[in-house]
């Protein structure tokens, strides 16, 4: 089963095929340049590289969030228009589960996180034995303080922290204190091979998605509505509350 699997949920974005394990082909760019200038242009690129067309991918696959608002959006747009042209199913795929890939052939707590900005992380604690994943919680968005607390119950089991939030909780004296590490650079941000291995998952599971059903997953309320729900709760106030 060939899958074309994308990621564009924060700075970096990679697109990559993968058929049965093995990685056909994989572009990966972590520039300042926007998703919309540079997503489809890899996916063109890792097509003709690794010489497959596009009809015979047999399954479309998105990290659906949590993440960038606009990134995820961008990512899941381009998985349903490419999918609905072929009539191929799709998988939308936990950000947090794709990046934890990345580590799986560790033993210990994969702690995948991301920035969520305002001290608060998207989270999701996995635990990696063996090559295989377990999920220990759902993703979440939560404060950095919180997730150091919370780190602490696993007593002496290893940390190892994965994603574009990795430093910021690294950076945390009691993350810190807890002997929390760092992978290389080349592990440490998520990839469309980690999207691709969780599809894979999904596919088995008979838990596919049609293009029109895909949809963007997200853990807190884009900033715009938040403000436009200040307003409206500031406006609806009485005036001796004002």
């Amino acid at each position: 089963m060939k899958i074309l699997a994308i990621d564009s949920s924060a700075s970096a974005a990679s697109a990559a095929i993968v058929e049965d394990g093995k990685i056909l082909g994989e572009c990966y760019t972590n520039t300042r340049l926007t998703h919309s200038q540079t997503l489809m242009p890899m996916v063109q690129g890792v097509l003709e590289c690794a010489r497959v067309p596009l009809e015979s991918i047999d399954l479309f696959a998105v990290s659906a969030g949590p993440g960038s608002f606009t990134g995820v959006r961008i990512g899941v747009a381009s998985v349903k228009g490419l999918a609905m042209a072929q009539e191929k199913p799709c998988a939308g795929v936990s950000t947090l589960e794709a990046m934890a890939r990345n580590l799986a052939h560790l033993d210990g707590i994969i702690c995948a996180v991301m920035d969520a900005r305002c001290s608060q992380v998207y989270n999701a604690l996995f635990e990696a034995r063996n090559g295989k994943l377990n999920r220990l919680t759902e993703d979440r968005a939560l404060a950095i303080a919180a997730l150091a607390e919370e780190l602490q119950e696993y007593g002496q089991k290893p940390v190892f922290l994965v994603g574009d939030g990795a430093k910021l909780c690294y950076n945390e004296e009691k993350i810190k204190a807890l002997g929390a590490i760092l992978p290389p650079e080349p592990l440490l941000y998520q990839r469309a091979w980690g999207v691709a291995e969780a599809a894979k998952d999904l596919f088995q599971r008979k838990e596919t998605l049609t293009a029109a059903a895909l949809a963007p997953v997200y853990l807190r309320l884009p900033q715009a509505e938040r403000e436009l729900k200040k307003r409206q709760a500031a406006s609806a106030r009485p005036e001796s509350e004002s």
